[in-house]
Order: C-alpha cells, then sequence, then structure tokens
C-alpha cells in the first residue's frame, strides 16, 4: 500500500504514517537539561522511579571483574541469564526471553501480534509504550480509563477483554498509578480473557508490592490463558542505566516468536553480568525494597497531610491530584526547589504528577516544596 508524502517530509520520503504520528515518550527530564533549567547543581531526581539506593555491591564488582570483557560480542541468547531466571521463577528457560529493558519486550509483542486492523487494550493512565508500541504497529488502541477512587475499573477491563482484542496490556502494580490488582481482582481480570486474547501483565514494579500480593507469574501458570509476564532489573535492582528485562511467556512458541521480533545481540555484556549479579545476591534487593515500601507509606502520609489526593501506591512512586496544573507544579519545583518530577500529560489527567519515592532527605524536600507552593496558591486565591 502506498502512502502519501508526510507535509513535513524531506526530499519526497514517504514515512510509515503510524510511526509518524506516533505520541512522543513522556520520559523523565535528564539531570544535566535540569541543572541548566533551574540554576541548581544539587538536583532530586524523582521522575523515572529508579532505586534512590543504587544496586547491590555485588553488580559493581562484577562489572569490574576481568571476566566481563566488553571487547567481545555478548551471548545473543543470553543463556546464563535465562538458564538463572528460569531456576528463580521455576519455569522452563525456553519460555523466557530477555530484553533491553522490558521496553524492548513491549515492542516486540506489539511487532509479533499486531497488524494494522488489530486491537490492543490498555488502561488510562497508561505507561506510554503500550500504546505508542501497538500504534507502530498499525493497531487500534483502545483504553479503559480509571475509577474515580484511582483504581482499577473491572467492569470497564471484562467488557474490553469480551470484546477480543489481539493484545491486552496490564501494568500491576500499574505504572503511573500505583494500585496492584489483589487476587480476586487478577482472578477476574483472566475470566475475562477470551481465546485470541494474549494477556501482557507488566510487573516491572514486582518487587516493591507489599508481601502478600499476588505473583503474576504463579496465578498465570495455572489460569490456561496465553499470556506474558514482564519484569525488570530497571527498578527494584537498581540496574536502570544498564537496559535489562525479560518476558515470561506462557508457551514456547510465544518466546520463539518474541525472539524472533527483537534484534540480535540486544542486551549487551556489561547488563547480562550486572542481572546475574543482582540475582545472585537478592537480599540487598528484599532490604532496600522493605526501606523504600515504609518510605513509601510515610511520603503518602505526608502529602494527605497537606491536602493532595493520593492513589493508593504498591510501588515506587506516587500518584496525586497536585489541585492545579500539574505542568506549573512540576516547572516550580524545577526552578525553584532544583526537584524534578513528571507530570502527567494525558488528556483528563493534567493536574496529576508521579513523583519517585527518593532519598529520605529528598522526599522531605519534596514535601516541603509542596507545602510552600500551595501556600502560594491559597495566598493567591
Amino acid at each position: 500500500m502506498n502512502h502519501p508524502a508526510s507535509d513535513n517530509a524531506p526530499h519526497g520520503l514517504r514515512f510509515n504514517p503510524h510511526v509518524a504520528a506516533l505520541p512522543p515518550y513522556n520520559a523523565g527530564m535528564n539531570v544535566e537539561v535540569a541543572r541548566a533549567l533551574s540554576g541548581q547543581h544539587d538536583i532530586a531526581r524523582l521522575a523515572s522511579n529508579e532505586n534512590p539506593e543504587g544496586c547491590s555491591p555485588a553488580v559493581m564488582k562484577a562489572l569490574a571483574s576481568a571476566a566481563y570483557e566488553p571487547w567481545r560480542y555478548a551471548d545473543p541468547a543470553c543463556t546464563a541469564l535465562r538458564a538463572a531466571l528460569a531456576h528463580k521463577l521455576a519455569c522452563d528457560a525456553q519460555q523466557v526471553v530477555v530484553g533491553n529493558g522490558s521496553e524492548e519486550m513491549i515492542a516486540a509483542i506489539a511487532r509479533a501480534l499486531l497488524t494494522p486492523g488489530a486491537t490492543a487494550l490498555t488502561v488510562v493512565p497508561s505507561f506510554g509504550l503500550h500504546e505508542i508500541e501497538p500504534l507502530a504497529a498499525g493497531a487500534e488502541v483502545v483504553k479503559v480509563a480509571m475509577t474515580p477512587e484511582l483504581g482499577f475499573d473491572l467492569e470497564g477491563l471484562e467488557c474490553a477483554l469480551a470484546r477480543g482484542p489481539q493484545v491486552a496490556f496490564l501494568s500491576s502494580p500499574w505504572n503511573p498509578v500505583g494500585p496492584a490488582l489483589d487476587h480476586a481482582a487478577l482472578q477476574r481480570v483472566i475470566a475475562a480473557v477470551r481465546p485470541g486474547t494474549l494477556l501482557v501483565l507488566d510487573e516491572a514494579y514486582f518487587e516493591f508490592a507489599d508481601p502478600g500480593a499476588p505473583n503474576g507469574i504463579e496465578v498465570l501458570r495455572a489460569s490456561g490463558v496465553a499470556h506474558v509476564v514482564l519484569r525488570t532489573f530497571s527498578k527494584a535492582y537498581g540496574l536502570a542505566g544498564l537496559r535489562v528485562g525479560y518476558a515470561v511467556c506462557s508457551h514456547p512458541e510465544i518466546a520463539r516468536v518474541l525472539t524472533a521480533a527483537k534484534t540480535p545481540f540486544n542486551v549487551n555484556a556489561a547488563a547480562q553480568a550486572a542481572a546475574l549479579a543482582a540475582l545472585a545476591d537478592e537480599a540487598w534487593m528484599h532490604a532496600s525494597m522493605g526501606r523504600l515500601r515504609s518510605e513509601r507509606e510515610r511520603v503518602a502520609t505526608g502529602l494527605r497531610a497537606l491536602g493532595l489526593r493520593v492513589a493508593p501506591s504498591q510501588t515506587n512512586f506516587l500518584f496525586f491530584d497536585a489541585g492545579q496544573s500539574s505542568a506549573d507544579v512540576a516547572d516550580t519545583l524545577l526552578r525553584q526547589h532544583g526537584i524534578i518530577v513528571k507530570a502527567w500529560r494525558e488528556p483528563g489527567y493534567e493536574r496529576f504528577i508521579r513523583a519517585t519515592i527518593g532519598s529520605p532527605a529528598e522526599n522531605d524536600r519534596l514535601m516541603a516544596a509542596l507545602a510552600q507552593i500551595r501556600q502560594s496558591a491559597r495566598v493567591s486565591a
């Protein structure tokens, strides 16, 4: 099919219209840009949900080891890492696909299952790539909005799943809002999945959930529905800069096709070595998660004391109604206080901010700045 040239395409080029029309991904601001805009050197980076405690010392030791040879190609099959994950998750290594972050797995799923005219389902507010990657494949994206109580609309999801989308992307814990599906809610979603739909449960924030929260891999394994569970080393394990995530598939054939849909040598040698070291020191990760959960509750209590409406969270961030334009609040936080947060841009949610749980000092700085902003707004009113 021939498509007309884009109005902005140079030299008579014809861009893929599905890609040319994609919305930009709402990425967190780079720290050097933040320093230039604010004039401050000490920046609190609370926009990208990184682990403020860093990563296990074992990771740094592995990266400094003579066994890491950056002049050699990495194992394209991620054999050792897939074996370690399979052992940890009690599954077959043939069901595991490792990606350049779980974002690459989202793109591979869209590429492998979606064609022009297909339908993908997600929620809103959404993780941007759950919409962007299906749109790039030419698919229609159907979105189910959160409830007025800032939670999952289970009835809406059941109705949308009954229509048989080719792929359903669902985050639990939910980025950017924060809550997680409990056991009963997850079973309702599973029961609504029809043959021909791939359920993609994005558990990028799984490790931050309170003890007793559903383990999607275990629950879905017994469900009989076609599924992929996504997880990442970027958040809890502190490897955001190395980009390594993975997909656990219900059937080896799904894994085979996802592997075909990604690039070879997609996960570099440093990322593979770091991920293996992180898995070998999960005690560090679990201790870090305990501290961050406690800090999350402290900050949520503090924000509510300021009169802010805060969504329940099982993640390392909080999603709250700023009471005014989130873009204006985020700009003030940056320029006057040196704090980066993420102002939400999706239509209908322009008053919401997503703020990462940082160090206790960074969190105190955020709460004090928000108190000052709210006081100034009351005086102006």
